[in-house]
């Protein structure tokens, strides 16, 4: 039986058109290969074969597990779910990959698998990346365990008299524009509490806010803290790097508080950053651009700070475009019972607590007491009021023995005496801490609700006697 007319021809075109297939298979920039619905390889593209270094025509034929690590060509085969983009690591490298069914009448009949990247440049640039979004999911997670606490918006701010009344103005004007704000008030004042709500209300508020504590991170971590570091920077880097908070902060806002306690070296640094917006993780050499907006606060006078050469001016004058002030607790004695009263019902709100109440005795002696901790203070004995209360309305008894002996002072010296009767109250309250706390210096600021460094200051000015 002779062959068709026209049938070496037809054999020709067909040959040449499974050539073509084949040609561009293999010319596919990255690694690609084919398996039946089992997972056995049926197709395996030389780019593929010279990355794992094996021979491409070896791996026909073989399971696919066996050909490559971790594949998964046969599990897709099975769910017929096409996997896209997902995570893969082969030979020590992590890379994305497709895996994709391929379809007839319904069944699937083969699964096509590419490896996106196989370049080691293509591979840097993904753990970069992978590092960066690993980065910014751990801050993520972290907002969301303080959630309550990091969403401070100006409903937040509680406050009737006319200073406080002007600053909120002030930093309602400020969160409209994207200008360095400066923060400064005595610590407790609530000046994080601003820092959010400006952040919140302006138009980066969809985007991080990244807090930076310039007196909490150890002097010799705070430049890889800030500018992130490159993978093997340094004994104990992370193997694949980590992204700095700025970096983080693209978009967004980053909150330098205590920033007058900032070490001198590393103020010419962060002056660079905020004027070029472009920085160098530790151990990198190309740039990296990020957009965020600084706001800065401080309990310390840095006009001092300056005149004794610890604080850069052209860092002052960078950061304080925008200067806000918060007067303490004992200069706006009308807002002190609005505070508690909000105070009281964040707190019912956390501790799941029926209605509290505030009596007029009550009132009147936290109006008379000059809160050396300011709100910090006042919440902590809210706290402590509540957790031992019997009834729903505080009266004067309920609250801690302290303030009413320190009001009393107070008040009989009246108020051009005020700086004295307040020393002299701090005084008193830092030694009842102390002899309370078995003169244990941080547990003894942790009772009186401020910072540990701001406690030893106040010990050395007092000229405090302790037993360690």
């Amino acid at each position: 039986m002779s062959a068709p007319e026209g049938f070496p021809q037809e054999l020709k075109r067909l040959q040449d058109e499974l050539e073509m297939y084949r040609l561009i298979f293999d010319s596919i920039y990255n690694g690609a290969m084919v398996t039946d619905a089992e997972g056995y390889v049926t197709h395996f593209n030389k780019p593929y074969g010279i990355f794992l270094g094996v021979d491409p025509e070896a791996q026909i034929g073989r399971h696919c597990s066996e050909a490559v690590e971790n594949s998964r060509m046969h599990i897709v085969a099975k769910t017929g779910r096409p996997e896209i983009n997902d995570s893969h690591v082969v030979k020590g490298q992590r890379m994305v990959v497709q895996r994709i069914p391929i379809r007839k009448d319904d069944q699937v009949v083969a699964v096509f698998g590419q490896v996106m990247f196989k370049d080691v440049r293509d591979v840097r640039k993904l753990a970069d990346r992978l590092s960066l979004l690993e980065s910014k999911v751990k801050l993520y997670e972290e907002e969301l365990r303080s959630l309550r606490s990091t969403r401070y918006t100006f409903d937040s701010i509680a406050g009737v008299s006319r200073s406080a009344m002007q600053l909120k103005k002030e930093a309602r004007q400020a969160a409209g524009n994207t200008l360095p704000v400066l923060i400064t008030g005595e610590s407790g004042t609530g000046k994080e509490l601003f820092a959010q709500a400006i952040h919140h209300a302006g138009a980066r508020n969809m985007h991080p806010f990244v807090r930076i504590n310039c007196a909490a991170i150890p002097r010799d971590l705070l430049e890889s803290e800030l500018f992130g570091y490159e993978k093997g920077a340094f004994t104990g880097a992370r193997t694949t790097g980590k992204a700095g908070k700025f970096e983080l902060a693209h978009r967004g806002t980053v909150f330098l508080d205590e920033i007058g306690d900032l070490p001198v070296e590393m103020q010419p640094k962060l002056l660079r950053v905020l004027e070029e917006k472009e920085f160098e993780r530790i151990g990198g050499t190309r740039p990296i651009r990020s957009d965020f907006r600084v706001i800065a606060a401080t309990n310390q006078k840095l006009e001092q700070l300056m005149a004794a050469g610890r604080f850069r001016k052209d860092l002052f004058y960078r950061l304080s475009v925008i200067p806000l002030h918060i007067p303490p607790l004992r200069e706006r004695r009308s807002d002190i019972v609005p505070i508690a009263r909000h105070l009281l019902a964040r707190l019912q709100d956390d501790a799941n607590i029926g209605p509290v109440e505030i009596g007029e005795d009550a009132e009147a002696l936290l109006k008379a007491y000059g809160w050396p901790g300011n709100v910090r203070e006042l919440s902590n004995v809210l706290e402590r009021t509540v957790s031992t209360l019997q009834g729903n309305v505080i009266r004067d008894p309920d609250l801690p023995f302290y303030l009413r002996r320190n009001a009393q002072g107070a008040a009989g010296e009246g108020e051009r005496s005020i700086r004295a009767a307040q020393a002299k109250a701090e005084i008193r309250t830092i030694l009842e801490a102390l002899e309370h706390c078995g003169h244990n210096k941080s547990q003894a600021a942790r009772l009186l609700g401020i910072h540990r460094t701001l406690l030893y200051r106040k010990i050395k000015k007092y000229g405090i006697a302790t037993k360690n």
